[in-house]
């Protein structure tokens, strides 16, 4: 079989895949052999990369030497399993061997990262295997454009890739280009609609799984398997059932004749998304069921097929009182889920956000991950920037992700989030229509960043960012390098400076979360954030005299947490309210680290645009207006976010900024 990469568009970036990038891999002599689609795709991408450098690939058989061998071969190893693959280099040749297709792709990839370095010199035979088995997208995007959400709820980087005017896509090329994208990064999942299911989502299930399949059939040359979100209530939405009783045996049935008939359409169908009784979404506490129930009947359906439902694990009450002080939205998901540990069967997995609350700039690592041993977990970051700048600030999250991925639930033994993470990892995705697929050329990093750490959890995410520079910018000379190290290593930490501090969240305008608020949810249902009032700021959370919060942590962390003393600063005010003249670890109080950081904060944004200025000759025309325009932006947010937060906390202390800067 023939099989052709996806054209590049003049109009669309091609990210971390430009032509250039396969320089090495084109000008080479290499011998593919195996069979099956995934080795036709290793084939296509190395043929068409002969095709532009000079090289010739040959299939199967061919007269030697070669510089690069890729090879499907039983005899690869066990160890390396369907997705995993060995590459070594001895008297002159590469060799890539792998037993599974999905592992011969990843290597070919592995060698383009490599560039000229794959081809110098004598190279050991190593192993590379991903960590985790699923590593998945998450679109948020709507079939239909929804009122309020729009196309793609919290999307910022223009419409659907899949759907457009209430149905798929007619051209589906540049799925077919997302997918290459992914796979290159090493995703092998995507549920392709959005958690928030409305009807025209639902009937994704039944009526229209073709257009589904359509979809699936554009992904499924690079490996990646499309997934579904539904609705709990599917059987009385779409079946005219009177119940979605996941106990009822017509229920049951319901869902395996439907679960029967996507499998039919798509033989290779990872599974369903589910988010139920959270935020307005049915589920089986209708019912008086718990959650397990529901899982386990939706894993129960997929079971035959070899499918997977990630059942959500964002649950929490949000129509509560802002004057209770005893209901804790930071505590719902453990105080839910917890009771339930081993309940959950095999082919299911509760999928937790890598925080308490929703993605803010700085959160503890929900205790709800090093809970639950007999349940398959996976872990849920946002790629897309909804609280970190909505992908007009420069937020690289790798250090972020790293943080959480690295953290011991029991501090100094036991395993890492990401060896916790059996079920996966998992991100929202930050990807759109737009010509540059994330909106900010420079967010590309963070869907990047993703899908190497969902790889390789406790990879230094440094080096990350150093592949997908040298990727995307392959000729790039030293000074650009450096610039781009030096506008995107440390601009997460600058966004917490000048947004939220210590760990407080939620200060964003309501419903589009852009911009400050300092009191926008303070009083509000969805939960109250750092209860600031003359005499300190932050919420207590201790198990002795607040909502108990901290106790959810194994020990040492919940004794860490418990007290002022020993909590860490950048967690202070999430797990504890303090006068404004506590004195931080870092020999600052709490009020003048506030004015402080967000003076730092927006000077450092303004060193940045300065940094990128300076590098136009550098970069194509078009990516560097797109980031520069975007800087503007960013420095005029990070300004008012200054001046709002600090004008808001000089009311509430009284207490004047020591160094005398005007505070408006």
């Amino acid at each position: 079989m023939t099989f052709s990469p996806p054209v590049p568009r003049d109009e669309v970036d091609p990210a971390w895949l430009p032509v250039t990038a396969f320089r090495a891999v084109g000008g080479a002599r290499t011998l593919v052999k195996g069979s099956g689609p995934l080795v036709d795709t290793v084939h296509g991408e190395v043929a068409a990369a002969c095709g532009r450098f000079g090289g010739q690939v040959d299939r199967d058989t061919g007269d030697g030497p070669h510089d690069l061998v890729l090879e499907l071969s039983d005899a690869a190893g066990p160890e390396l399993g369907d997705e995993g693959f060995a590459v070594g280099r001895e008297r002159g040749t590469t060799t890539v061997t792998a037993a599974g297709g999905h592992g011969l792709l990843y290597g070919l990839f592995h060698v383009v990262r490599l560039g000229p370095a794959a081809f110098g010199g004598d190279h050991p035979r190593e192993t590379h295997r991903p960590a985790t088995a699923s590593r998945m997208l998450d679109h948020w995007d709507n079939v239909a454009v929804h009122p309020v959400m729009g196309q793609v709820e919290r999307g910022y980087a223009g419409g659907s890739l899949f759907w457009a005017d209430g149905r798929a896509r007619g051209d589906l090329e540049r799925v077919r280009a997302y997918g290459r994208l992914l796979a290159a990064c090493g995703i092998n999942a995507v549920a392709v609609n959005n958690v928030n299911v409305h009807e025209t989502e639902a009937r994704l299930l039944t009526d229209r799984i073709g257009e589904v399949a359509a979809i699936a059939d554009a992904l499924r040359p690079y490996g990646i398997r499309t997934h579904l979100s539904v609705t709990f209530a599917a059987p009385m939405v779409l079946g005219g059932l009177p119940t979605a009783d996941p106990l009822d045996t017509a229920v049951r049935d319901w869902w395996a004749g439907a679960t029967r008939r996507v499998y039919g359409a798509v033989p290779d169908f990872g599974g369903y998304v589910v988010k139920a009784d959270s935020e307005g979404q049915p589920g089986p506490f209708a019912y008086g069921r718990s959650h397990a129930d529901g899982a386990n009947m939706l894993a129960a359906a997929l079971e035959p097929y070899g499918g997977t439902v990630h059942w959500r694990a964002f649950v929490y009450d949000h129509r509560q009182d802002w004057r209770d002080r005893t209901t804790d939205r930071a505590r719902a998901a453990h105080d839910h889920f917890t009771p339930l540990d081993g309940r959950f069967a095999a082919n299911a997995v509760l999928q937790v956000k890598h925080g308490p609350m929703d993605f803010q700039t700085r959160e503890p690592v929900s205790p709800l991950i090093g809970a639950m041993p007999g349940t398959r977990l996976a872990v849920e970051v946002q790629a897309t920037q909804e609280y970190t700048g909505q992908q007009r600030h420069v937020c690289w999250l790798g250090p972020m992700w790293s943080e959480v991925l690295r953290f011991r639930p029991e501090k100094d033994a036991g395993p890492t989030v990401g060896e916790l993470a059996r079920g996966g990892l998992v991100a929202v995705s930050n990807a759109g229509d737009d010509p540059f697929w994330t909106g900010h050329p420079l967010a590309q990093a963070n869907l990047y960043t993703f899908g190497r750490l969902a790889w390789e959890p406790d990879a230094d995410p440094d080096r990350i960012l150093g592949e997908w520079i040298a990727l995307t910018h392959p000729d790039a000379p030293p000074e650009l390098v450096a610039g781009l190290h030096a506008v995107l290593d440390g601009s997460w930490r600058t966004y917490e400076k000048y947004t939220a501090p210590l760990g407080v969240g939620f200060m964003v305008q309501p419903g589009h979360h852009y911009g400050p608020s300092v009191d926008g949810y303070e009083y509000s249902p969805w939960g109250t954030y750092h209860f600031a009032d003359r005499d300190g700021v932050g919420v207590d959370r201790s198990a002795a005299t607040g909502t108990g919060y901290a106790g959810q942590y194994a020990k040492p962390w919940a004794e860490v947490y418990e007290s002022p003393g020993t909590c860490p600063d950048e967690l202070l005010l999430f797990f504890h309210h303090v006068p404004y003249g506590h004195v931080l670890h870092s020999g600052r109080t709490v009020i003048q680290h506030i004015y402080d950081t967000h003076f730092e904060g927006v000077a450092e944004v303004e060193e940045a645009r300065r940094v990128w200025a300076g590098l136009a000759d550098l970069v194509a025309p078009a990516r560097h207006a797109r980031v520069a325009e975007r800087y503007e932006e960013q420095v005029r947010s990070a300004r008012e976010w200054r001046d709002q937060v600090n004008s808001y906390f000089l009311r509430k202390s009284g207490v004047p900024d020591e160094r005398g800067r005007r505070i408006h």
